[in-house]
């Protein structure tokens, strides 16, 4: 597969600590992009799904995997198989998408409807510069949704994400 590069330890791309991916090539090209270099399909660099592995494996402390981008959607076989990896171990999925859902659903395509069934959280839409917001949760404008896939998926309507309460294991329930 194709990278722009690995961030090791990222918190600004999902919950907890995360190892970023940044997928090389995208067909959006957004106004405003803030990943403007991951444009080009033939830039970046090729790497193995195995030694992206081997890397996001190394640091016990993360707790998850970000696919962004670039367009992960457009590499979707490679980063089914690098989410796969990291839900074997534990770790939950965020992947970034200028796509809608509901058009990745209608492609029907088996390796992003695989990619799709690893994937926690789906951050999708693409990134609008009008609506692009510094108090956005994850996201770079507010046309961007942070959707639950699992739930989506098993409602058959889209369910967006909510933040879980850090705090809700330590407190005691009402009585």
């Amino acid at each position: 597969m194709r990278i722009a590069n690995v961030v090791s330890d990222s918190i600004v791309d999902g919950l907890g600590l995360r190892f970023t991916v940044f997928t090389q090539g995208c067909p959006h090209r957004c106004p405003g992009c803030h990943n403007p270099e991951t444009h080009d399909p033939a830039g970046g660099r090729a790497v193995t799904v195995e030694e992206l592995a081997e890397q996001m494996l190394s640091n016990p402390l993360t707790d998850g995997l970000t696919l962004s981008g670039g367009e992960p959607f457009d590499q979707a076989g490679e980063c089914a198989a690098l989410a796969a990896r990291a839900k074997e171990k534990g770790l939950n999925v965020w992947a970034y998408t200028g796509y809608c859902y509901e058009t990745l659903l209608e492609q029907e395509n088996p390796d992003v409807l695989a990619l799709l069934e690893q994937v926690d959280v789906l951050v999708d839409g693409p990134f609008v510069e009008s609506l692009k917001s510094y108090d956005a949760l994850f996201r770079g404008s507010t046309n961007q949704r942070l959707i639950d896939v699992a739930q989506s998926r098993a409602s058959g309507a889209v369910v967006l994400w909510s933040r879980p309460d850090p705090l809700a294991h330590f407190t005691r329930p009402e009585s």
